[in-house]
């Protein structure tokens, strides 16, 4: 087979491996108190991905899912850990780590901890996100717990330094790995592996699967199965989407600035591809006299959680961030009348993350306007033809559709 490109996308190569069979929670063989976690969080049916993915984790199998929802990847997970946890063999030393999680960021962690600690709230199951003060997570390591959560550089950093036992480590999860990818992390992950036991249980989850991600994470694996779900509870229905013709990628912040005085919104998310352009074009912005906001994954989290509140709670109008920060804000249920693709997504499978409305979210309304320059219309085409959809030049009155 030719692999192409290291970072093409599979795409028509993927193949599942397993197909839904269980539709009920009950029929899945989970523990009682697992079952009473999934209903008071309230799961009521196993979404598509449960229905590949559990039963085959449970067994002790790989497994790679191709998800574009991290929401539900999140809760099938945290069920999968939960459940080998629940009936684990009392030969175990209980104080050391049964299950490690990797993921993108800090929030990432966090989120995946939480759906651990509610789901898991009739459980006796101790977790622990490793965030920056590594000191305090050695000591909280030390004193034994069951999930260890956190960034790969952050968790290879405890692990070198010894309190970390995973000499009787279960399963690894790969949270999000394209992602990590593309953070530099494919080193730690590396040095992660080298550490733990040849038999653990390795399970990835991610939205897209190049050929040079897929090669990796296959060579740590044995016989794994493949997963692909879609979801189709994003959807850019009630997405009214609007590209901004721009000659020249220096005449977007002009064309931002006249949009900003001319749109009258409740609220905005403006999304740049990398941290320091958004840097750049809030410095820009100020200059020019508008007030916005700005948060992206290299600030201090202090900051960012401070921008956060401010943004949520309707003190801050304009927001200026990263692909990743945008996708907070959504599970945060902050629904912005109006998002600016003020770079188009590298990766067209990333378009509806950024601006696809959940399908739960009902009876609201989205504009998207897409900046596109004359070299990037390809792009956009690709787009469209991906989605299927047609992306119209922005009308003069697109004021009246917000």
């Amino acid at each position: 087979m030719d692999e192409g490109a290291a970072g093409m996308d599979i795409g028509g190569l993927w193949e599942n491996t397993r197909d839904p069979t269980v539709d009920n929670f009950n029929d899945m063989r989970l523990h009682e108190n697992l079952l009473r976690g999934i209903k008071a969080y309230g799961i009521e049916k196993p979404s598509r991905l449960d229905q590949q993915a559990i039963g085959p984790c449970c067994e002790g199998r790989d497994l790679i899912a191709r998800v574009q929802s991290d929401q539900e990847a999140m809760t099938t997970f945290a069920i999968v850990l939960l459940q080998q946890l629940a009936t684990k063999t009392g030969g175990a030393d209980t104080r050391n780590c049964q299950a490690l999680v990797l993921a993108k960021s800090r929030e990432t962690a966090q989120q995946m901890q939480r759906a651990v600690i509610h789901i898991g709230d009739y459980m006796s199951v101790s977790s622990h996100a490793c965030f920056e003060d590594v000191t305090k997570d050695m000591r909280i390591l030390e004193n034994g717990v069951d999930i260890v959560l956190g960034t790969p550089g952050h968790v290879c950093d405890i692990i070198n330094r010894i309190p970390l036992n995973t000499s009787e480590l279960k399963t690894i999860v790969l949270y999000e790995v394209d992602e990590m990818f593309s953070r530099g992390f494919k080193d730690s992950i590396y040095d992660i592996f080298s550490r733990l036991p040849n038999t653990i249980q390795v399970i990835v989850m991610s939205a897209t699967m190049p050929l040079d991600v897929l090669n990796f994470t296959r060579r740590l694996m044995r016989d794994p199965v493949n997963v692909m779900v879609k979801d189709k509870d994003l959807t850019l229905e009630g997405a009214k989407q609007f590209k901004v013709m721009v000659e020249r990628e220096e005449y977007k912040m002009g064309t931002l600035c006249d949009l900003y005085e001319t749109l009258t919104i409740t609220q905005a998310v403006i999304i740049c591809n990398t941290p320091g352009k958004v840097d750049w074009l809030t410095d820009g912005m100020g200059k020019r006299d508008f007030t916005v906001s700005a948060t992206h994954e290299d600030m201090e989290q202090e900051e960012r959680d401070l921008i956060m509140r401010e943004f949520r709670s309707g003190s801050s109008r304009v927001l200026i961030t990263t692909e990743q920060m945008a996708q907070e804000i959504w599970k945060l249920g902050v629904s912005p009348a109006l998002v600016i693709n003020y770079d188009l997504p590298s990766n067209r499978e990333h378009y509806i993350t950024r601006v696809g409305l959940s399908a739960r979210i009902i009876g609201r309304k989205r504009v998207v306007l897409n900046f596109v320059t004359d070299g990037e219309e390809r792009v956009l085409k690709d787009i469209e033809q991906f989605y299927n959809t047609q992306i119209q030049e922005m009308p003069m009155d697109v004021a009246d559709l917000m």
